[in-house]
């Protein structure tokens, strides 16, 4: 059995159409939507609505951790806007997850990133897709749990959610083969991005239930450029499947 698992699409609508070349299925961890890139400041929801100069200017002062004035800076430009702000993204939004769905290979099994509207998902998906969050489904007779989303950061992305509700997930998927969320378990290594000279936030939830179910496979993106893309916990070998918009390749899990 082969499967090919990417996340954080954010918009790599091109590389996504091809990443299930091969494979028995696909499977996404989320993160289809591109708000801003910190690499090229002409890309994204925001540089679209903004222009790039402003994008720069508004991920230089997340990156320099300045968040009250980027929230100053953001809400006085979403204010510039006709209409409601919320309506300006949500078609922002579409415009992506057309491209992104309309690509998306099947058999695919999905969840959702913290930067992801999941009301949204259900008009997108076509026949092929399943989306699982906090459930379990079979693939080539080994058991895959499926979290998504994020935890409340200072960033305030689109879905994150509380902690115990996070932990309420991963419960209710249980001891499986392979677990597979959007962010990592809350390991040091796994959690400190290198360019961004920043901790991401994990799970402790996920790290709980790795460390008492053991499966064989935890596997998540989330980090763009993780300290460490391998850990081992136990038995479970805790893997960073890369950054898709980064890299365009999927990672290839086999048995």
């Amino acid at each position: 059995m082969r499967v090919h698992v990417v996340s954080d699409v954010h918009g790599r609508a091109d590389a996504l159409a091809r990443a299930g070349d091969g494979a028995d299925a696909l499977i996404c961890l989320g993160d289809l939507i591109l708000f801003v890139d910190y690499q090229d400041h002409s890309k994204g929801i925001f540089a679209e609505l903004f222009g790039a100069e402003r994008a720069a200017e508004f991920i230089g002062l997340r990156t320099a951790k300045r968040f009250d004035e980027a929230r100053a800076m953001s809400s006085e430009l979403w204010a510039s806007l006709e209409g409601d702000p919320r309506e300006h993204i949500e078609r922002s939004v579409r415009r992506q997850y057309d491209e992104i769905f309309a690509a998306m290979p099947t058999p695919a099994y999905m969840t959702y990133g913290n930067v992801d509207l999941p009301l949204l998902w259900p008009e997108y998906v076509r026949e092929g897709h399943r989306v699982l969050d906090g459930e379990t489904v079979e693939i080539g007779g080994l058991r895959f749990g499926f979290v998504g989303g994020g935890l409340r950061t200072r960033y305030r992305t689109p879905y994150e959610i509380d902690d115990e509700e996070y932990a309420r997930k991963v419960e209710a998927v249980g001891e499986v083969d392979v677990l597979c969320c959007h962010i990592p378990p809350a390991v040091p290594q796994l959690l400190y991005d290198v360019v961004a000279r920043r901790f991401e936030r994990g799970s402790e939830a996920t790290l709980e239930a790795i460390r008492r179910t053991q499966p064989r496979y935890a596997l998540f993106g989330h980090v763009h450029q993780p300290l460490a893309s391998r850990v081992r916990v136990g038995r479970t070998e805790c893997l960073n499947v890369g950054h898709f918009r980064g890299r365009g390749t999927p990672f290839v899990l086999e048995w």
